[in-house]
């Protein structure tokens, strides 16, 4: 399960993203709950405005980002989107701080941490793969979104106690401390000992991501599936906090959702990281049971027992989002890696400009139990398009020697791209073995 620890590099990252993405989420709890209860009186709309502008440029810039991830150092694109992301939190807290934060302030703050984070995701999801070998890829991937959802149990609780004790300014003070551990860990990094990468300069290739998804219908229909859920079910923000508030809670019942919600996260999380490779049936499944749990949440009577129900609903959702993450490494031609893993961050992250502000006109309008039974709708809807993929596509089919039994083809490193060596690294050259073209469905 830990097998990508025998690697220095992936250790000094694991420890600095896990006290960096800690005050990420204490940071996250904050600025829902000022905007929901502080700039506003209880406007769910607005929040999912807020959570609009800062998903919304993952979606608008894929293009460019996902070509600067595979085009620079990955590991100084990083040093300076982790930089500019603690200056923006510093200044948030002054501005809370100081009594002087609006609304709109807050709206050109989320738009601001949503432009960083279009540079930072892609550069750093294909960063797992640059410090570990290729065989540990989906291992490291799993670990990652385990380090992701231990951290995800920690910093809402925390940070809504905190927002309690010490108020929100104190919580983006405490959030851009923790910048220092991952800026550490990414001078630490041996750079010597990261996998050598293929060198693209070619300007004319921005569209190839797109074009080589394109011609893959396993991609598509996990970026759909995806795209579905990440819309119109993942508004967990939106989902608690107005849950907290129409149970009577205040922003430390709000952290406990979010960190129940964990517990279930960093199971799946966990699971997924015993899995020798990530496979479209799990995300299939999962799928479906984020739609049943998250339909069953909004039946719950108590507090308590939503919460107990939050555990099912995240670990469903990691499931889904660790294998379809992996999935997306373990079979893209590494030279487009960071641009189809840009493509797949703007569907993930992206899709909430289109289903956040919806979620919270619902919640407005009908209440938060109308808004996630419609987010469980689509999880459903989700999961018959993967079904609907499987027997379409040929794939499933009936076992040899057995007669009930039913096997799905599954899918190995795929390369769409002529291996051109006048493309390639002298280091990369002498290190691998060129690879046949294969058909993708």
């Amino acid at each position: 399960m830990f097998r990508s620890f025998s690697s220095f590099n992936y250790r000094i990252w694991f420890l600095g993203a896990l006290v960096s993405n800690v005050g990420g989420w204490m940071q996250a709890t904050a600025q829902d709950w000022v905007v929901l209860t502080e700039l506003t009186d209880n406007d769910a709309t607005a929040m999912g405005f807020t959570m609009a502008l800062q998903f919304g440029p993952p979606l608008v810039l894929v293009s460019l980002t996902g070509w600067v991830a595979d085009r620079f150092d990955r590991r100084k694109i990083l040093l300076l989107t982790q930089t500019v992301l603690m200056g923006l939190a510093i200044g948030v807290a002054a501005l809370l701080l100081t009594g002087v934060m609006t609304l709109p302030l807050m709206f050109c703050f989320a738009l601001a941490f949503g432009i960083t984070n279009a540079f930072d995701a892609p550069a750093r999801q294909a960063f797992v793969s640059d410090m570990v070998m290729v065989g540990d890829a989906s291992n490291a991937v799993a670990l990652n979104s385990a380090s992701f959802n231990m951290a995800r149990l920690i910093g809402p609780a925390v940070g809504g106690l905190l927002i309690v004790v010490v108020g929100t300014g104190w919580v983006f003070v405490i959030n851009a401390a923790s910048f220092l551990a991952m800026l550490v860990a990414l001078v630490m990094i041996r750079s010597r000992e990261l996998l050598p990468r293929i060198k693209n300069t070619g300007r004319t290739r921005l569209a190839e991501g797109f074009r080589y998804v394109w011609g893959r219908s396993d991609l598509k229909v996990t970026f759909v599936m995806v795209f579905l859920i990440g819309a119109f079910g993942m508004n967990f923000p939106i989902y608690a906090s107005t849950m907290a508030l129409e149970f009577g809670r205040e922003a430390d019942g709000y952290g406990v959702l979010s960190s129940v919600l964990a517990i279930g996260s960093l199971a799946g999380a966990l699971l997924a990281a015993r899995r020798d490779r990530a496979r479209i049936r799990v995300l299939v499944i999962a799928a479906g049971g984020f739609g049943l749990a998250s339909m069953i949440s909004s039946w719950m009577p108590s507090y308590w027992s939503y919460a107990a129900v939050l555990i099912f609903v995240g670990f469903s959702t990691v499931t889904m989002l660790t294998t379809a993450n992996g999935y997306v490494q373990t079979t893209t031609d590494p030279a487009l890696r960071g641009r189809v893993l840009a493509l797949y961050m703007a569907v993930v992250m992206g899709s909430t400009p289109i289903g956040a502000p919806i979620a919270g006109w619902i919640t407005d309008v009908a209440g938060p139990r109308a808004s996630i039974m419609f987010g469980g709708i689509a999880g459903l809807v989700a999961m018959a398009v993967g079904v609907t993929w499987m027997l379409a596509s040929g794939r499933l089919h009936r076992q040899k020697n057995t007669r009930f039994r039913l096997t799905l083809d599954e899918t190995r490193p795929i390369s769409v791209m002529r291996a051109d060596p006048v493309e390639f690294s002298d280091e990369v050259a002498a290190a691998t073995t060129p690879i046949r073209t294969l058909r993708a469905d």
